[in-house]
């Protein structure tokens, strides 16, 4: 007997009116009109059934923290570095625990249940880094969090950075990040990114380090890592982030780094809402929005994923956790409006990252976790279109979420009385 079956599924890859059968926390059978007998049944009614949504950047230790201790004001980059500079010194470990919790509950509500998430390593009572591994623990059942050794304010600026960097990858946290822009130097820059990529080497571990998050088209440390990552053989294990340079580097540059990148084995990962807010600030008209070429980069067969980034914190006052929020933004700042485009960009909030990140088990098929979620949507264009109700989200074969269908019932003369949003499926 099985746990669970979900009937008539519709899957992101196009293929309708399946089965998917559940035992044990993992996927058992997808296939049409299964005739197991189980403990629960679930009726898709055709609707899209996809694996969890992934956000590959995020910076939980700062989030739900907005106007602590102040309003960031002009809405840049730099003051939101300022403002959590301020705020550093008057965090708690229960507050950075309590507010994470919370945040993890609005994500397993719309689906999303693995977050890599960066912390800060720059201040040495390491707060931050004890707070996450304690959420990481507590919310294991429902929700993935990966954490990311964050030296804010620069390995080489801020003193003490790279030994909290070691002790926070000693206490526990997974990913070895960076953030070579934001050295004093292009040349310290450059030198981080060789110390932090041989740390990561020489301890087995992935990284994933801020890189040119600026609108300089000569902030190129992107180059630097695939470099490193391609000399010490960490080909598949290494992510920039953010790339936002990339955006204003003249043709011919990124026609030779592109296929550095591929080589080296780097994804990319961009974070459309946060990239086109604090990027271009100095520009007036024409006005760079700053994202990184997603197209061009899954042209090269470069890895490209995208990320929330921010939610109600000193540098992005807006958010909540929907990851169809996040496609939704980036299909349109990429002009990804094709149909293969629009269905990269679903695949940049699901398998993309998943792959990133590395999870075991991740997808639809038989012997995969059973992490799925039920949308109110016939396709993945449709779901980023709506940004679709979950209307059931699974963790290990058990409905931990649902949300009611929306619907408009409407009082209009002549009228049909209730709305309903959705078209047919798609050829």
């Amino acid at each position: 007997m099985l746990d669970l079956v979900l009937r008539n599924c519709t899957l992101p890859d196009g293929r309708q009116g399946l089965d998917i059968g559940i035992r044990d926390g993992r996927i058992v059978a997808v296939e049409p009109v299964l005739p197991a007998v189980a403990h629960s049944v679930v009726d898709a009614a055709g609707q899209l059934v996809t694996p969890p949504f992934v956000d590959a950047h995020f910076h939980m230790d700062a989030t739900l923290s907005y106007g602590q201790p102040r309003v960031n004001q002009s809405g840049t980059l730099l003051e939101g570095i300022a403002l959590w500079g301020e705020l550093k010194p008057e965090l708690t470990q229960e507050a950075l625990v309590e507010r994470a919790l919370r945040y993890c509950d609005w994500a397993v509500a719309k689906g999303l249940l693995a977050i890599r998430s960066h912390v800060d390593v720059c201040d040495p009572r390491l707060l931050a880094v004890e707070a996450l591994l304690e959420v990481k623990e507590k919310v294991q059942p429902w929700l993935d969090l990966q954490l990311v050794a964050f030296p804010q304010d620069g390995v080489l600026r801020s003193p003490g950075a790279l030994d909290n960097l070691k002790r926070a990858l000693d206490m526990g946290v997974d990913v070895v990040g960076g953030i070579p822009h934001f050295e004093r130097t292009m040349a310290d820059g450059a030198e981080s990114v060789r110390i932090l990529c041989e740390l990561a080497a020489g301890r087995g571990l992935r990284v994933d380090m801020h890189c040119d998050e600026s609108d300089d088209p000569l902030s190129r440390h992107i180059e630097t890592l695939a470099f490193h990552a391609h000399r010490l053989g960490l080909h598949g294990r290494v992510t920039g982030s953010h790339l936002t340079s990339m955006h204003s580097m003249d043709n011919y540059y990124v026609s030779k780094l592109l296929p550095l990148m591929r080589e080296a084995g780097v994804a990319a990962i961009a974070n459309p809402l946060i990239n086109i807010t604090l990027q271009g600030r100095h520009d007036s008209y024409p006005k760079r929005r700053g994202m990184t070429r997603v197209p061009e980069l899954l042209a090269a067969g470069i890895p490209v994923a995208f990320g929330h980034d921010c939610v109600m914190d000193p540098w992005y006052s807006l958010g909540s956790g929907d990851m169809l929020e996040v496609a939704h933004m980036g299909l349109h700042v990429a002009q990804m409006t094709g149909q293969d485009a629009m269905r990269a960009c679903f695949q940049a909030v699901t398998a993309t990252p998943a792959a990133i990140l590395g999870l075991e088990g991740y997808g639809l098929e038989p012997g995969c976790r059973a992490d799925l979620v039920l949308l109110q949507a016939r396709d993945p264009v449709e779901a980023i279109r709506l940004r679709a109700t979950r209307l059931a989200v699974i963790r290990n074969g058990h409905i931990v979420a649902r949300t009611p269908a929306t619907t408009a019932s409407l009082d209009l003369p002549g009228r049909p009385k209730n709305v309903d949003w959705q078209l047919p499926p798609r050829a």
